[in-house]
């Protein structure tokens, strides 16, 4: 039996990691830039980290939801409190598409409607309801028909609005800061005037938060730059620092009802071993703070260099969310940090490198992938 080949591969083994580096199988040490899609929160095999998740593992590694987990609440408890959100519910899943799933069936469950919102070029998962509010054909199955779903250009707020005056959307979905979708970001204003009518015509908000949250812009979660509150959250990848978890932070209004949402795996020992181990190292280190500021950094570092290279066009993002958008495929430029450089990076788009690293990240580590890059973009001709 061979894999079932669904990603276009580079001919790197990677085996070991150490805060924002890793290593192949021959030795040789990379800078990470993109800590596995925004996954590795508070650097790789943090020794804090690896010290619980062994405990744990030693004690009890997973018992079924059927009985108290008091690991659960302690989680629950602590999340609300450095998330802001310490009056909201928690319902613990495994997956960032599993966390908007959820949204979207409690939303639909509140208010008993079909129809949903979402912005262009969203990117909410691959699974069958968060598959349909993402705008790429490509991954979307004949099967799943985006039926119920209007798309709609981000921070259009005229064009949403008079969605909304029908009366009869579900739900609006919205990525603060559009990952896949090439790091674009909602204004203040399109927001607060999305929460207003959402409010004003009984129709659920949801934030996801996967990509862009938990720290990631500077701030716990990115629509708080925003001055918004949505009903719900979804948040997934750094929660859980590696291993695979995701969540539903859920308002008040919304009031559980059993059978109605259910999990085998979500909210295990080593799920929230692993989500309390990541909101230690937060506390401890500062790491949103340090993500406001080293982002911040990164950025004017980025607009610096594009000052005297051509071949970068703009620079977009908040905190260590940040795109930088090229004349030249991105596909080469990555290929040429990964083989000649040794430095991982996303990609967005044809021509926009995604920088997601873990939130250790240092000034030096930017000072290190400038000098980098400089070096791969003076290597296409202008």
């Amino acid at each position: 039996m061979k894999l079932f080949d669904v990603y276009p591969l580079f001919n790197v083994n990677i085996v070991k990691g150490k805060g924002c580096k890793v290593w192949d199988d021959k030795g040789t040490e990379y800078l990470d830039l993109y800590g596995g899609h925004a996954v590795i929160s508070i650097g790789h095999c943090h020794p804090h980290y690896v010290e619980m998740m062994t405990k744990q593992l030693n004690t009890l590694g997973f018992y079924s939801n059927s009985v108290i987990n008091q690991l659960q609440v302690k989680l629950a408890e602590r999340l609300g409190k450095i998330s802001g959100y310490d009056d909201y519910q928690l319902f613990l899943i495994n997956s960032g598409a599993e966390a908007n799933e959820n949204c979207l069936k409690l939303a639909s469950f509140k208010n008993g409607r079909k129809r949903i919102l979402a912005a262009d070029k969203a990117f909410h998962g691959r699974t069958s309801l968060a598959v349909e509010v993402t705008d790429n054909p490509k991954i979307t199955a004949p099967v799943n028909a985006n039926e119920h779903v209007t798309f709609l250009p981000l921070n259009d707020l005229e064009a949403w609005k008079k969605e909304l005056e029908k009366g009869d959307v579900c739900a609006c979905i919205l990525e603060c800061i559009q990952g896949v979708g090439g790091i674009n970001m909602a204004t203040a204003e399109f927001a607060q005037g999305l929460q207003a009518l959402c409010k004003q015509y009984g129709t659920v908000l949801i934030c996801d938060e996967i990509q862009c949250g938990y720290g990631r812009s500077g701030k716990f979660f990115a629509h708080q730059w925003l001055g918004i509150r949505p009903d719900l959250i979804s948040v997934a990848k750094g929660i859980g620092c590696g291993f695979p978890m995701g969540a539903v932070l859920i308002s008040p209004d919304f009031k559980p009802v059993y059978g109605q949402l259910g999990t085998t795996f979500g909210g295990n020992h080593l799920a929230c071993t692993s989500a309390l181990a990541v909101l230690d190292v937060y506390e401890k280190e500062h790491l949103v703070e340090n993500a406001h500021t080293v982002g911040e950094y990164f950025i004017n570092q980025l607009k610096e260099l594009q000052k005297s290279e051509p071949h970068i066009l703009e620079v977009k993002g908040r905190g260590l969310m940040i795109g930088v958008v090229m004349d030249v495929a991105q596909k080469d430029v990555r290929s040429k940090l990964i083989y000649d450089e040794h430095c991982f990076t996303g990609a967005a788009g044809t021509n926009m490198l995604r920088i997601l690293p873990p939130l250790v990240l240092t000034k030096a580590n930017v000072d290190d992938f400038i000098g980098r890059l400089k070096r791969v973009l003076e290597s296409f001709a202008v």
